[in-house]
């Protein structure tokens, strides 16, 4: 079976990597970036591919979905108030342009 070969994983698996890299797509990273990090995804919390065999099962471990959330408060907590302060008005006035473009 050559590198890359996604034939021994399961169709949960496989419908779970789709989604986690349209997730990925969604927040701009690029498709092979977004294929790349969404099977590093799967592959942590599933264990991998099938494997044959009894007593080979491991529990489906979903923490690394939900690390992402955590990792990215540090730099901007690192940044001092002003720093922070600004963006969140320069933040607030491309929303408020953008919504004065739509209608």
């Amino acid at each position: 079976m050559p590198r890359g070969d996604k034939s021994s994983y399961t169709d949960k698996q496989q419908r779970q990597a789709r989604h986690i890299e349209e997730g990925y797509e969604d927040r701009g990273l690029s498709q092979d970036e977004a294929r790349r990090r969404a099977w590093a995804t799967v592959n942590k919390e599933t264990g991998g591919g099938k494997k044959s065999g009894a007593g080979r099962g491991t529990p489906v471990s979903h923490a690394p979905s939900r690390k992402g959330g955590h990792a990215g408060g540090a730099a901007t907590a690192s940044r001092p108030a002003a720093a922070r302060s600004a963006s969140a008005r320069k933040a607030a006035a491309t929303r408020k342009r953008n919504a004065a473009a739509k209608h």
